[in-house]
């Protein structure tokens, strides 16, 4: 029996970040991951309105929109999808805002491995699960 890939769609500019994120994510040994980019967010809200995704993966900082607002973007269009936002050193506080308003979770770009990177993807997913059964 096979287990089904966890889809990940990835929206990020910076084409080395993704192949950092693909790297992570082939080695992993307890899951398998498809792994679909989108460098900019209307590219990444075409392809979800046209595939299943499991969990978004998403950087604040894109060419055709930036911080909160691209979370915002995603949320209104897909709050049924869990979303894990990406942000610089710089930008922690907005990842902490973006978990205020409803992402699963955030990652700084350069403090995580493809364990953390793994268990953030599976924990978040199950975390909006679980929301799904509380909503009144």
């Amino acid at each position: 029996m096979s287990i089904e890939p966890i889809k990940v769609l990835m929206i990020e500019d910076n084409r080395g970040d993704y192949q950092l994120i693909l790297k992570l994510l082939e080695k992993s040994e307890n899951a398998q991951f498809e792994l679909v980019h989108s460098p900019r967010l209307k590219s990444g809200v075409e392809l979800l309105e046209n595939n299943s995704f499991d969990v978004i993966l998403l950087d604040l900082g894109l060419p055709d929109s930036n911080g909160l607002d691209s979370f915002n973007v995603i949320l209104k269009k897909h709050p049924e999808i869990p979303t894990i936002i990406l942000t610089g050193l710089a930008n922690e506080e907005t990842g902490i805002q973006a978990i205020k308003y409803g992402a699963q979770d955030y990652l700084v770009k350069g403090e995580f491995n493809g364990k953390l990177l793994v268990r953030a993807i599976q924990y978040a997913i199950e975390r909006k699960k679980l929301e799904g059964l509380f909503v009144y």
